[in-house]
């Protein structure tokens, strides 16, 4: 409230500067994206003989969750471990008979190495069953599979996705004039649609480059989601504390007067208006930072700036 009592002395009210703590914050727009993530494709063409999993559920890193048909293979690899124990007899009889000059070195040699020979087609032959073969390579959540037991598949074919949802990944940008700011391990905190409720997340990797088309910078943080709620592809609004500021002064946005060149506010000192230029720093939504121009304990107008002058009596109606 303004107004004025005699001998033109103004009644104002006032706030007092006093030190406090604060924190620089910046809102982004994010994407929760999966730890992990890879679609279920065979490395060869074949029919599927086992679908060793459920839709939507959890399977463990190494579980055999798709077989394909290896009957061919198999008989290839029995085959070639008959020969290998028949070439490893002969070379036990061979051996005996070298010992005694009853062969020829050559004759040995020979043997050795069609033994090593049908090493390595078995070795050949069980990489082509380990393809037919589809392992989880980590811990995660089977999606909705694309096909049934019996189909044949080729590697083109997506038989399911694999999706590692705890811990989660969050994407988000801010503009390269803060990139300074940023530190990994800084925690971060973000709300998805659905949840009246804050989630948490931490930084653990930064883009090292600027993106030239947009003047922003990549972050990346790691979520906890132990209860699943989180969903990857979820949109999140981001909050980001750049830094804390222990000891700012602190002032209600009115009580600024600016100016052609610069900003003031008007100190209470002596019973009298007294015009001081300010320096600010961060604007919250009521409340804005004074860098330089004011110390605690001071006392500042937010009414009746437009109409005082420099040197004008005042009396304190109300302290804020």
């Amino acid at each position: 409230m303004l107004a004025r009592r005699g001998s033109g002395v103004l009644q104002v009210d006032v706030f007092v500067v006093k030190p406090q703590v604060i924190q620089q914050t910046l809102d982004a727009s994010g994407t929760l994206m999966s730890n992990e993530w890879i679609n279920l494709q065979p490395e060869v063409s074949g029919r599927i003989t086992e679908l060793n999993f459920r839709e939507g559920s959890y399977v463990k890193k190494g579980t055999l969750l798709v077989k394909l048909f290896d009957g061919d293979l198999q008989a290839q690899l029995q085959k070639l471990q008959a020969q290998l124990s028949l070439q490893q007899l002969t070379l036990e009889r061979q051996e005996k008979l070298l010992a005694i000059n009853g062969i020829s070195q050559q004759d040995v040699d020979n043997t050795r190495n069609q033994i090593a020979s049908i090493q390595a087609d078995i070795r050949n032959v069980q990489a082509q069953i380990r393809k037919t073969e589809i392992y989880a390579p980590f811990d995660g959540v089977i999606g909705l599979r694309n096909v049934s037991l019996g189909a044949i598949v080729t590697p083109a074919t997506i038989i399911a996705t694999l999706q590692q949802i705890d811990p989660l990944k969050l994407d988000f940008t801010i503009p390269e004039k803060y990139a300074p700011l940023i530190d990994t391990h800084v925690p971060v905190s973000f709300r998805t649609a659905g949840f009246d409720q804050d989630f948490q997340g931490r930084i653990y990797a930064i883009e090292p480059q600027i993106d030239e088309n947009t003047r922003t910078i990549r972050i990346r943080c790691h979520v906890p989601n132990p209860a699943q709620k989180l969903l990857p592809g979820a949109y999140a609004d981001v909050k980001l504390v750049l830094k804390k500021i222990p000891q700012a002064l602190m002032i209600p946005t009115q009580a600024i007067v600016p100016t052609t060149r610069d900003q003031q506010v008007v100190v209470y000192r002596h019973g009298k208006a007294s015009f001081v230029n300010v320096q600010t720093g961060i604007r919250q939504e009521d409340f804005i930072q004074v860098i330089h121009g004011l110390s605690p304990g001071d006392t500042v107008l937010i009414t009746g700036m437009m109409q005082v002058r420099p040197g004008v009596p005042l009396h304190i109606n109300q302290v804020l």
